[in-house]
């Protein structure tokens, strides 16, 4: 479990495909605090931790099955690409975002962006399947980020990016026509399924 609060930019190290994709990612974490089977979500994605090592830089691998990879959008990785990193929450640690399960239900597309003031409103559209989780001032985990929806228009919606949120994440190095890993808010999901029974 996590809360959309970034705490980390890693970096794709080197990329291995073994059956399932093997990933290496550098991290300034203290990887002597990092367990074997500690999850850790990457770019939004609830990832296992396999090995860890110190050199060139502290690292940890991580393992992606071929389900993961096609839900989600891990087959853009990249050497040298930036990740959001977050660790799992722990027994009184503050919820500072929103309560995220590292389970990506889609892809969404950044269609537009455009500079208010010191901030940035992106526009994204949402895979038709997801659109109605979407509400305006409901939240939403773009890329491990817990966000705030400003606005909904059929499957397009708009967030707004703070100076700080670009700064601590990779945010700031969106550009229109990337793909970002979406997951709905749970209690979204729940409404929807009691409205589908008529509760």
């Amino acid at each position: 479990m996590f809360t959309g609060i970034i705490t980390d930019i890693g970096t794709v190290l080197a990329l291995e495909q073994r059956g399932d994709l093997r990933a290496r990612i550098g991290t300034s974490y203290d990887v002597d605090g990092i367990d074997i089977g500690a999850s850790i979500a990457c770019d939004g994605v609830c990832l296992t931790v396999i090995a860890l090592g110190r050199d060139p830089q502290p690292w940890f691998d991580v393992e992606i099955s071929a389900e993961t990879v096609s839900k989600t959008n891990l087959a853009h990785w990249a050497l040298g690409k930036r990740l959001n990193l977050e660790r799992a929450l722990k027994v009184g640690d503050e919820l500072g975002g929103h309560i995220v399960s590292g389970h990506v239900d889609g892809v969404a597309d950044v269609i537009a962006m455009a500079d208010e003031g010191d901030s940035t409103r992106i526009t994204l559209r949402a895979p038709l399947d997801l659109a109605r989780f979407v509400a305006p001032k409901g939240s939403v985990a773009l890329n491990g980020t817990s966000l705030t929806v400003n606005e909904v228009d059929g499957r397009d919606f708009g967030i707004n990016l703070i100076p700080h949120t670009k700064e601590a994440t990779t945010w700031g190095l969106m550009a229109v026509g990337d793909r970002v890993n979406l997951e709905i808010d749970t209690l979204a999901r729940y409404v929807a399924r009691l409205q589908e029974w008529g509760a």
